[in-house]
Formats: C-alpha cells, structure tokens, sequence
C-alpha cells in the first residue's frame, strides 16, 4: 500500500501575528513585537525565547501557547509543541464561559490548536493521538473539511481502509471539491479489488466513482497519473 503524504504538518502560523498590546507593560509589549518579528521572518528560535518569555509573564494567555507551540514544531520540538498546545488549548477553553467572549471565534481557535496538536503527533509517529485530535479540530472548525481529510489520509496510512473511507465521506460532505479526499476514498475502496475467472480486476462502483470525480477535479493533480493507471486495469 502506497503510503499518503500530508502536507504542510508544520504549520507556519503567526506570520500575520499582531499580539493586542498589554496597557502599561512597555516589557511585554517589547517582547510580543520580538515574537511577531521573529515569527514573521521564520526564525524559530528566537520566537521561542520571546514567547517562553511571554507566557511565564501571561501564563493565561492562549495565543503566546499556541505561537509557543508553532515555533517548537517547526524547530522539530514535537513533544514540547504538543505540551504547549495543550496549555493553550485549556487556557481558550475556560474562555468559553466568559459571557463577553465571542463563542464562534474561540471555537475556531480551538479547532486550529487541536489541528497542530494532531500535526505534531503525526510527526511523534502516534497516529491514534493524531487522529483523536483532528477529530475534535473537526467538531469545532467552521471548515470542518481538512480535519477529516487528515483523519482519513492517516487512517488510510495506518491500514484502516473501512474507517479511512468513512472519514473521507465527512471529508466530502464537509468539501465536495476537496479532490484529494476522492482520491484516497478510490485508492482505499481499489485495494478490494479482485480478479474474475478471465482475470479483469473487479472494483467497486464507488472506487471507480471516487476516482473518476478525482480527475474531473484535478485532472492535472499530483495523483492523476496514478489514478488513470488504476482507471486502465479496471477497463482492460
């Protein structure tokens, strides 16, 4: 079995991060314009100095654990990017009962943390964790679409076809034009296949189905010559 590759599992956020200043607190203020710059210019170890700054001084402060978090992944400090998520994750969280707060806003923060969270444990090759956290980025994200997709591509990775092929469906259902969920749906539901008595390879209508509406949405995609490989044997 060919083996999906996600990518982007790096997530290079707070390129755009603008932290709400801290009134009175010249200190702070210093150090979240060090983070943005740092993070900006892709220099992870200086942003991680400035944001481990930052969160000693607001411990309670989410996006410091998150941009903490992004620096650690992208300097290859998986776990320690995990432990700062879930800092973050717990501090956005308990915001959800604030009664100013705006709800839809926080969830989505959630959903992004909970996405990075399950990159990191990907990278820390522990799938299951992986795929429990892109589940719960699911739940919470306005576009629930790329978490099931990386929830499908990981089962499918992990050999977990029935489950891949479900998630892939949520996938779909929340992206119809997503044409990589097509793909592994096909690839997955191909994998079934069997030899008649003339030795044709008999497919699902689904796997067919899956891969043909691959190529009508990318048919110049990274995974249309291998598509029209399996299409060839199905017609022969």
């Amino acid at each position: 079995m060919m083996k999906y590759i996600l990518v982007g599992l790096i997530l290079v956020v707070g390129l755009s991060i603008a932290f709400a200043q801290a009134p009175g607190n010249d200190a702070e203020n210093a150090l979240a314009v060090k983070a943005t710059t740092a993070l900006t210019a892709r220099n992870w170890q200086e942003a991680e100095r400035a944001l481990k700054l930052l969160t000693a001084m607001e411990p309670t402060r989410s996006d410091f654990q998150k941009s903490l978090g992004d620096a650690q992944g992208n300097l290859g400090h998986y776990a320690d990017a995990v432990a700062s998520y879930d800092k973050a994750i717990a501090q956005a969280a308990k915001s959800l009962g604030d009664a100013n707060v705006d709800r839809a806003k926080v969830k989505a923060a959630l959903g992004d943390m909970f996405m990075a969270k399950g990159n990191m444990f990907l990278k820390l090759k522990k799938n299951t964790n992986a795929i429990a956290a892109y589940g719960k980025a699911a739940t919470l994200s306005p576009n629930p679409a790329v978490a099931y997709f990386n929830v499908c591509a990981t089962l499918y990775n992990s050999g977990d076809m029935n489950a891949a092929v479900t998630a892939c469906d949520k996938a779909i259902a929340a992206d119809p034009n997503k044409a990589d969920a097509y793909f592994i749906k096909g690839s997955a539901l191909f994998g079934d296949s069997t030899p008649d008595k003339s030795g044709k390879i008999v497919v699902s209508a689904g796997a067919i189905q899956a891969l043909q509406k691959y190529l009508a949405l990318a048919p110049n995609g990274g995974h249309a010559a291998e598509v029209k490989v399996m299409l060839a044997a199905v017609a022969k």
